[in-house]
C-alpha cells in the first residue's frame, strides 16, 4: 500500500515557511513564552525545535507531526500502514550497501514500494548527512520520504534488531546503565509521549505492564482500558526506570511496591501524576493516574444528577448539620461529587474543611487538609484538630475506621455538616456498614441524613449513535418506570446504541456521566436502622420518597438517549430485569 503521496524530497528548514514554532502559535499549541524558553534552550545546545518543544511538555508530539506535516509537505505515516516484517526493512538495508547497525543508530528503516520507489522513515528526515548517504545509496531511486511517530518508529527499529539476533544484555541488575537509559532522548520523548497522547484522549490513568517477550501500555479512557503500544521486553526495563527516576522512586528496587508523585507540564498542561509501581512475575506492573491541576469546573447538574435528585441533594447539603454519604467502588466519581457539592455550597459564609488522601481536587475558599500516614497522620487525628478550627463544613475523603465514623458522628451531632465517601455496593448498605464499624444504631439514626450510591457510564458519542430497540423487558420496565417518574420520562423514548467513529476512537462512546439511588433517612427509615431491619424493607420505605436504584437511573438516562441500554447493563447489573 501507497501510504505516502508527497515524492519530492525534504526541503532545507531554512526555506521553509512559516517558521515550525509560528505553525504552533498560530494554531494556539503553545504560549509565547514556551516558544522563547524553547528557542533559547536550541540556541544553546542545538536540535529541532519540534523535539524540544515535546521534551519540555509544551506541545503533544502529534501536534508536532501535524505542523511539520503542512511545514514540509511530508505525510505522516501510521505505524499500521507500514511492513510488520522485519525481513523487507532488512532487505532494503542490504540493498543499499550500508550495515544495518548504521540504519539502527541513525533511527532510520527504508522498504521498497517497487522497483523505483524507495520510502525513507526516520528520527530527523531534515538531515542533510542522512539525505545524502541514501541518495548515494539508491541511485537513480525515487526516495520519498515521510513523518512518524518516535514511538512507532522504535516498535520498528526493535523488529529489526530482533531479527538481527540483537537480543541485548541483560541490564535489570546494572543500576548505573538503567540510570544512563532513563535519561536518553529516545526513553525520555517515549514516556513523555505517552503521558501527552494519554491526555489528550482524556484517559484517568496509563498501565506499564510487561509479559514474557513484550509489554504494553494500555491508557484507561471513559473507566475502560483500551491498548495503545506493545514493546519488545527488552525495552522495559529503560522505561520503567524512566518513570520510577522522574517520579522519586527508587530505581534498583524491584522487590516491593513502591508509590510517588510527578508534576509535570504534559501538552501545555500542568499535570500531578500519582504512580504505584507493584512487583509481579514479568516485572513491575506500573500504574500512572493523571490529575490535571486545572480541572474543570463540575456541577451537580453537569455530572449526570436527575432533576428531582438535585432538588433534594441540593436542599440537604445546605442543611446545618447531619451526615451525607456517598458511597461506591474505587473509581466511580465520588470524589467528583463531592467537589461538586462543596463549589455548591460554599458562599464565603461558612468554614469549610476537607481531610483528604491525596488532596485531588484544588477548591479556592476551602481549607484541604493531606493525610499523612506514614507519621501517623490519619482521618481521626486530622479530624480531631480540624473540630478545633470552628468548621460550619466538614468533608472526609473516605471513612475507613470505626474511629473515624465515631467522631464523624459526634462532629454531626454537635452542628456540623459532615460529607463523606464509604465503600458499599448501594446505598442503603451503608447503614449497615457504619454499625459494623461500632457506631451504634440510634448514633447512625440521628446523625444521616441521606446516602447516595453512585456509578459512572460511558455517554454515548453523539456523532455516531445510531438508533437501536432495546429488548422487550427493559421496554416494560421503562413503562413501569415512567408510571412512577413521569417527569423524567416524558415524550418518545430516544434508544440509542454504540457505532464508533474517529471523534470516539472507534468506541462509541465519548465522556461519562454519573447514575446514581438516593435514599434519604424518613422518620420511618431512622426507626427501621434503629431496629436493623432487613434492607430489602428499608428499599420498601425508601421508594416512599423518591428512591429508584442504580439501574433504574441507568434506564432513565438510556431512554433519554444519553447512553446505550448495554452499557447501563455492564454497570448496574441485571437485577430487576426479567428475560435477555
Amino acid at each position: 500500500m501507497n501510504v505516502l503521496t508527497k515524492t519530492a524530497e525534504p526541503a532545507p528548514e531554512s526555506l521553509v515557511q512559516p517558521p515550525i514554532g509560528q505553525i504552533l502559535l498560530q494554531r494556539g499549541l503553545v504560549g509565547e513564552n514556551d516558544l522563547a524558553k524553547a528557542l533559547s534552550f536550541q540556541a544553546t545546545l542545538g536540535g529541532r525545535l519540534g523535539a524540544i518543544l515535546v521534551r519540555i511538555g509544551s506541545v503533544s508530539e502529534d501536534n508536532v507531526l501535524d505542523a511539520l506535516s503542512m511545514q514540509l509537505g511530508l505525510d505522516v505515516v501510521l505505524g499500521e500502514h507500514m511492513p510488520q516484517d522485519p525481513a523487507t526493512y532488512i532487505e532494503t538495508m542490504r540493498a543499499s550497501g550500508i550495515e544495518p547497525e548504521w540504519w539502527i543508530d541513525q533511527g532510520a528503516v527504508a522498504w521498497a514500494a517497487d522497483e523505483n520507489t524507495i520510502h525513507c522513515i526516520c528520527r530527523d528526515p531534515l538531515s542533510p548527512s542522512i539525505q545524502e548517504v541514501l541518495i548515494d545509496a539508491f541511485p537513480g531511486k525515487n526516495l520519498v520520504w515521510g513523518l512518524i511517530r518516535n514511538r512507532e518508529l522504535d516498535m520498528m527499529l526493535d523488529l529489526v534488531r530482533r531479527a538481527l539476533n540483537d537480543t541485548g544484555r541483560d541490564i535489570s541488575g546494572d543500576v548505573a546503565l538503567l540510570r544512563e537509559l532513563a535519561e536518553e532522548a529516545p526513553v525520555v520523548e517515549l514516556v513523555s509521549n505517552a503521558m501527552s497522547q494519554a491526555l489528550n484522549e482524556g484517559a484517568s490513568d496509563i498501565h506499564v505492564e510487561p509479559r514474557e517477550h513484550e509489554f504494553d501500555i494500555r491508557y484507561r479512557i471513559d473507566g475502560v482500558l483500551q491498548n495503545r503500544l506493545t514493546l519488545p521486553r527488552s525495552r522495559f526495563d529503560a522505561v520503567a526506570s524512566r518513570i520510577k527516576l522522574i517520579s522519586g522512586l527508587d530505581i534498583a528496587e524491584r522487590r516491593l511496591p513502591q508509590d510517588g508523585r510527578i508534576g509535570l507540564r504534559i501538552s501545555g498542561k500542568d499535570l500531578d501524576v500519582r504512580v504505584s509501581c507493584l512487583p509481579g512475575v514479568w516485572g513491575e506492573s506500573i500504574v500512572m493516574r493523571l490529575l490535571l491541576k486545572e480541572q474543570k469546573n463540575f456541577t451537580l447538574a453537569k455530572i449526570g444528577m436527575a432533576s428531582d435528585q438535585l432538588e433534594v441533594f441540593g436542599r440537604l447539603a445546605n442543611e446545618p448539620y447531619g451526615i451525607i454519604l456517598v458511597t461506591g467502588p474505587t473509581g466511580s466519581g465520588k470524589s467528583t461529587t463531592l467537589k461538586a457539592t462543596l463549589e455548591e455550597i460554599k458562599d464565603g459564609k461558612r468554614k469549610i474543611i476537607t481531610v483528604e488522601d491525596p488532596v485531588e481536587y484544588n477548591i479556592p475558599g476551602v481549607t484541604q487538609v493531606q493525610t499523612k500516614a506514614d507519621i501517623g497522620y490519619t482521618f481521626a487525628r486530622a479530624l480531631r484538630s480540624i473540630l478545633r478550627q470552628d468548621p460550619d463544613t466538614i468533608m472526609i475523603g473516605e471513612i475507613r475506621d470505626g474511629e473515624t465514623a465515631q467522631i464523624a458522628v459526634q462532629a454531626s451531632l454537635t452542628g456540623h455538616m459532615v460529607f463523606s465517601t464509604l465503600h458499599t455496593n448501594d446505598a442503603l448498605t451503608a447503614f449497615t456498614r457504619l454499625i459494623d464499624m461500632g457506631v451504634e444504631p440510634f448514633l447512625v439514626a440521628s446523625s444521616v441524613r441521606a446516602v447516595m450510591a453512585q456509578r459512572l457510564v460511558r455517554q454515548l458519542c453523539v456523532h455516531c449513535r445510531q438508533p437501536h430497540d432495546p429488548p422487550p423487558a427493559i421496554i416494560q420496565k421503562c413503562q413501569e418506570l415512567q408510571r412512577v417518574f413521569p417527569q423524567l420520562l416524558t415524550g418518545t423514548p430516544q434508544w440509542f446504541g454504540a457505532k464508533g467513529c474517529k471523534q470516539c476512537q472507534h468506541t462509541g462512546y465519548r465522556g461519562r456521566l454519573g447514575i446514581y439511588e438516593m435514599a434519604i433517612v424518613s422518620n420511618e427509615l431512622s426507626e427501621m436502622i434503629v431496629q436493623q431491619k432487613p434492607i430489602h424493607e428499608m428499599v420498601v420505605e425508601a421508594r416512599r420518597h423518591g428512591y429508584r436504584d442504580l439501574l433504574e437511573d441507568g434506564l432513565i438516562k438510556a431512554w433519554q438517549g444519553q447512553t446505550s441500554v448495554e452499557e447501563v447493563l455492564r454497570i448496574a447489573g441485571q437485577m430487576g430485569v426479567d428475560g435477555d
